[in-house]
């Protein structure tokens, strides 16, 4: 579309040139003088009706006595005076007029020939000038798909540095060390330190890769060349290769240097686990990349850095000494990162008074750096679709609840008998939450649905965990069926509403027998091997690597914790029926608990915690 654009103002601008010179050239009066004949001219010769006579080759220009214009043509083998004699005109009278002869060898003379009989040849010439030229363009073009595109980093526009990415404290001072090490390398030559080849950022989605990227390159002084590593790969065999040895060559002429591959693991899988075996595109990108960053040129003073949220599936060979000399690993935001976070995301945003940005990181474990963005983002869109001027704080809190379920649908109908199973089932997870010891706080109890889901029971840890114990996976089975209890105790009966709850109990006693070695009848071992295929990089199957014996004893041990957390949310809901029926009530009053008002009502109600085993 771009080329099209500029061929066709560039065809509109000669045409408008063209009829300029025409115009120029051929130009016509607004009236055009009258033809007569030779007699006529002759005639009003005799009575002194012409003034002057212009001659130009056989054209005739007659300007009258009364200075009216007119044209005629004379004979060419004979002059003006011969013909208007021979047409009987007066030799006084032919006497009285000023007869003027124009060399017709002019510019405009040489034009009004040239122009008619060049025009179009000079058009045929410029007509295949043209197409050759689009012919040249595109065999050009095809002859440059062997170069990458690669994009140079600008200092000037939304520059970043690390002081502009809160947590990450290690991962900074590794990124640090490169910086330095670009800036003063006689530092770390004199004591015989080497320049690290390349450094890997691996980390979950949205913890910052990207982002602490660009504050390397807003910390360097040199050249920081960035692109996405399937750029790489076309469809032309030997392109990816082609484009990564220009990569390198375009930065080696501009060392020092940073080059910087986002998703490296677009071309960097592990080789021989996908389609197309060693004559793969993808695989030889790679094979060009390893030798590139190690092959037998050492002597360059480029870095690469690359980020990936799979390095499990990355070829060994790019992982090794030589290559990626540093693996940089970018964890979740524990609450403190997350509250610097949200101090940072919060510039440019009007916050109320009431805003308490702790508050905010606690209700957000588990939110990555770009979730956090996200959260206030969304919370500003709610403002202003409010009309209001500044972010309040139940704006933050329900957007909390908008990123991680999805938005509310208050205009659902609910009847009356599904609002009260609904109100149950909800107060049958709270209630057993606030019981069991082991299990994280309740912070909102509501049966307004957001996304797939009819209510939720939004419980939080207090503080960050890193490690989960039995008694807190006992404690979270027991929580998950206090629905289920809940329903079977007040209707003695059952709903589809507890289906979520049943599948993620029955995955969490899986993982707690097969994976985390939980099981005292079983013991510590883990049991199954999971396969991944390379190409797709997901789970796909599990392998059994137990006897069929071992598989009555997995399912045994799955039944019995899972009805062991059955029976202590029935007996919990049970010796607390009147604390279930309040807040029952109050979800079909209000259709929302916040944290404080519930912990109002199980105060109230004197329920003292116990430690399921």
């Amino acid at each position: 579309m771009k080329n099209l654009s500029k061929n066709l103002i560039f065809a509109i601008t000669l045409l408008l040139f063209i009829t300029v010179i025409f115009s120029l050239l051929f130009g016509i009066e607004e009236k055009a003088p009258k033809a007569i004949s030779m007699s006529e001219l002759a005639e009003k010769v005799n009575t002194d009706g012409v003034k002057n006579i212009v001659i130009s080759g056989n054209d005739l220009n007659i300007i009258l006595a009364d200075d009216t214009k007119e044209v005629s043509k004379k004979e060419s083998e004979s002059g003006i005076v011969e013909t208007l004699s021979n047409y009987g005109v007066d030799k006084e009278k032919l006497r009285k007029v000023n007869i003027t002869v124009e060399d017709p060898s002019g510019f405009k003379y040489w034009m009004s020939i040239l122009i008619p009989t060049l025009l179009p040849i000079l058009l045929m010439v410029f007509f295949f000038w043209f197409i050759f030229r689009q012919a040249k363009g595109g065999a050009n073009q095809a002859m440059s798909f062997g170069k990458i595109n690669i994009r140079l980093f600008s200092q000037e526009k939304d520059k970043i540095t690390f002081k502009d990415v809160a947590g990450l404290k290690e991962s900074k001072e590794e990124l640090e060390e490169v910086v330095d090490f670009l800036k003063n390398p006689k530092k770390f030559l004199d004591i015989g330190a080497k320049i690290p080849r390349g450094v890997l950022l691996m980390g979950p989605p949205g913890t910052g890769k990207t982002l602490l990227a660009r504050a390397v390159a807003g910390e360097s002084n040199v050249p920081f060349f960035h692109l996405s590593a399937s750029e790489f790969v076309e469809m032309f065999v030997g392109v990816g290769a082609s484009r990564v040895r220009d990569l390198f060559q375009t930065a080696k002429k501009a060392a020092p240097s940073i080059i910087f591959i986002d998703e490296i693991d677009a071309v960097g899988r592990e080789r021989g686990a996908g389609l197309g075996g060693g004559h793969d595109e993808r695989e030889q990108t790679l094979n060009q990349i390893l030798v590139e960053m190690d092959g037998f040129e050492r002597d360059t003073n480029v870095i690469v850095m690359a980020a990936t949220n799979r390095p499990d599936i990355l070829d060994q060979a790019l992982l090794r000494p030589g290559r990626f000399d540093r693996r940089v690993l970018l964890d979740m935001p524990d609450l403190h990162d997350r509250e610097d976070i949200l101090k940072i995301h919060a510039k440019g945003k009007p916050l109320d008074e009431s805003v308490n940005l702790k508050t905010v990181a606690t209700r957000t474990p588990g939110f990555a750096g770009a979730d956090l963005a996200n959260l206030l983002n969304e919370a500003a869109i709610v403002t202003a679709r409010a009309g209001r001027k500044k972010v309040t704080q139940d704006d933050i809190l329900s957007s909390i609840e908008k990123v991680l379920l999805g938005p509310a649908r208050r205009s659902r109908v609910m009847i009356q008998k599904e609002k009260e199973i609904t109100a149950y089932h909800e107060a049958g997870h709270a209630l057993v939450a606030a019981t069991l010891k082991e299990s994280d706080p309740v912070h909102k109890v509501t049966i307004i649905s957001r996304g797939m889901a009819g209510g939720y029971t939004l419980k939080l840890p207090i503080e960050e965990r890193r490690l989960k114990t039995k008694a807190q996976f006992l404690a979270d089975l027991a929580v998950s069926f206090g629905g289920y209890a809940a329903e079977s105790i007040i209707f003695k009966d059952i709903s589809t509403g507890s289906s979520s709850d049943i599948q993620y109990a029955t995955d969490l006693a899986h993982k707690a027998i097969t994976r985390y070695g939980m099981s005292d009848v079983i013991g510590p071992r883990t049991l199954g091997k999971n396969h991944e295929l390379m190409f797709l990089g997901r789970e796909i199957s599990s392998e059994k690597d137990y006897s069929e014996k071992t598989g009555e004893m997995i399912d045994s041990e799955m039944n019995a914790i899972m009805k062991k957390s059955l029976d202590t949310a029935k007996k919990i809901i049970t010796t607390n029926r009147d604390t279930l029926d309040i807040i029952a009530r109050k979800l079909m009053e209000n259709e929302t608990i916040e944290q404080e008002e519930f912990n109002e009502i199980i105060k109230a109600s004197g329920i003292k915690q116990i430690v399921m085993k």
